[in-house]
């Protein structure tokens, strides 16, 4: 996969996936739609291309613009090689998500900073032999999964917009599209997990392999099923929550993109470069 390292300084371009409920496309001005082929096949839907303060974007829908791709039927290869096509430094996401901790409440922000994976059924990685340029074998180091420079500015934005944002948790992302039994959902608070989704794995695997920053905006919409006396989760509940408050998380966008755009980025996206292009075993031939 040679074309993960660039060549010059790199010109911020940042890929936005939404999630559930916070993928509208108002956000970007001069907007343009593109449909896509890659090697994995099809991504989500049709990029949209546009500009957020004349910093150069493309949003995807995750779930496609009708919500009709169940989590584990979302081609994350495909989504993620197709922003990585089209020049994307950073993929900044949206994701609803489940509380397993009392003072994550539902409407709260997390910028997530590690996960759990519970996923069984993705794939996970670029290098897996199904085209010309996934030959070899991809050990991605995954000690910091998301990328911290821009982690911090979100913080710093969310701060700044008195949003209710807790500035690290850890994420344990399970296959869907059923949601947890209570046991399972005790289990991921005994493990440590601070929040529950369906889509954080693969997604930030397959953006650290070809060297993107990715940082995720997670929105609590419940708390999942292990809370006593609370309503257990459900789509209503979940999609009441996500429409009260999707504009903190298009706020959070309209004012951290800029913010990104106007950064020194050459280091952090060689050293991410770098780490994806020396964590490949090439075939001997």
């Amino acid at each position: 996969m040679a074309s993960v390292a660039a060549a010059g300084p790199p010109a911020v371009k940042i890929g936005i996936i939404g999630g559930t409920g916070l993928d509208d496309p108002e956000i970007l001005e001069g907007r343009t739609e593109k449909i896509v082929e890659t090697p994995y096949g099809k991504p989500s839907d049709a990029l949209i291309l546009g500009k957020i303060k004349n910093v150069d974007c493309v949003l995807l829908a995750r779930h496609g613009r009708q919500h009709t791709i169940m989590p584990s039927a979302v081609n994350f290869q495909a989504n993620i090689w197709a922003l990585k096509e089209e020049g994307c430094t950073h993929i900044i996401v949206t994701t609803a998500c489940g509380s397993l901790r009392e003072e994550i409440q539902p409407g709260d922000i997390v910028l997530i900073d590690q996960f759990i994976d519970r996923t069984t059924k993705r794939k996970q990685t670029f290098y897996d032999g199904s085209h010309r340029c996934s030959e070899g074998v991809c050990h991605i180091p995954m000690a910091e999964p998301f990328c911290p420079k821009t982690r911090e500015v979100l913080i710093e934005i969310a701060k700044k917009l008195g949003l209710k944002c807790h500035p690290k948790g850890t994420v344990v992302t399970i296959e869907g599209p059923r949601f947890s039994s209570r046991a399972e959902s005790l289990m991921f608070r005994n493990w440590g997990a601070d929040v529950i989704n369906m889509t954080t794995v693969p997604e930030v695997i397959l953006a650290k392999e070809v060297g993107i920053c990715y940082a995720s905006i997670a929105m609590a919409t419940d708390y999942d099923c292990w809370k006593e006396h609370e309503e257990a989760v459900s789509v209503d509940k979940v999609m009441k929550i996500l429409k009260e408050n999707a504009n903190k998380a298009t706020s959070l966008l309209l004012i951290a993109i800029p913010q990104i755009g106007s950064l020194e980025w050459t280091e952090t996206i060689q050293n991410i470069q770098n780490v994806a292009q020396f964590s490949v075993l090439a075939p001997r031939h």
